[in-house]
């Protein structure tokens, strides 16, 4: 996959007479920093410091030096420092008035943004590169990278909601399972309760028949005793009448 173009503008450097001093340095920047950049194996954060450090003792004498400060913000950049590199462009964006070296500016902003995970930003960096050059290609496919990203993150956050709706609903299912298993445990218990009421009663309702057939049948047999005493005396009077007379 093609990678991300960092356009150097250190072609852009004015070709006007300069403090020899100022002028080594940024000549001793720039070599360190093309050699840096040949070599593809490798970022060697540590040739772009010596460049940076390079390119700010040119400063010190001239720092208003538009073309300088973004050789500067180049060399921040390609240290990973892209909330830094990312101030300084923005700042330069707004100096420069050239369409073409606008577009330069705001298309590394644009890359600064993007590696900072600043993904609407970048997208709109590159949309004003291009509307100060339309036909710069590397913007073009920076901006569908960018534009693809962002694309990729909003189906990542659609998965993610569905993911907490799912499970949101799952966890909503098995609290109503949970209800209702509770229901169905009092339902039993209130169940249980009954038959043992039930059962209770059903035994004090045999005791109490119980008692009453018992309570009848010593009646019965008292009746009985009393009957037989009853006609027992009758006999005894007769024998006794039978017997005088």
């Amino acid at each position: 996959m093609k990678q991300l173009v960092i356009i150097l503008l250190i072609s852009l450097l004015p070709a006007i007479l300069v403090a020899q001093n100022e002028r080594k340095h940024v000549r001793s920047g720039n070599k360190i920093y093309q050699k840096a950049v040949k070599d593809t194996t490798k970022i060697d954060t540590a040739a772009f410091a010596r460049a940076e450090t390079e390119y700010r003792k040119a400063l010190n004498k001239k720092p208003t030096d538009k073309y300088w400060n973004f050789n500067l913000a180049d060399a921040i950049y390609k240290q990973n420092r892209f909330e830094e590199a990312a101030g300084k462009f923005s700042e330069l964006a707004e100096q420069m008035t050239n369409p073409v070296e606008k577009a330069r500016v705001y298309h590394n902003l644009g890359n600064s943004q993007l590696m900072n995970q600043k993904i609407d930003e970048s997208i709109e960096s590159y949309k004003k590169a291009l509307r100060q050059n339309p036909n710069d290609l590397e913007t073009k496919y920076n901006l569908a990278y960018a534009q693809l990203l962002k694309k990729q993150q909003q189906q990542q956050q659609q998965q993610k909601q569905q993911n907490q709706d799912q499970d949101k609903n799952q966890n909503k299912d098995q609290q109503q399972q949970q209800n209702q298993d509770q229901q169905n445990k009092d339902q039993n218990k209130d169940q249980q309760q009954q038959n043992q009421q039930r059962q209770q009663a059903q035994n004090k309702i045999s005791k109490d028949n119980a008692e009453q057939l018992l309570q009848a049948l010593q009646n019965d047999e008292k009746n009985i005793q009393d009957k037989v005493k009853k006609k027992q005396a009758i006999e005894a009077k007769r024998q006794k009448v039978e017997k005088e007379w």
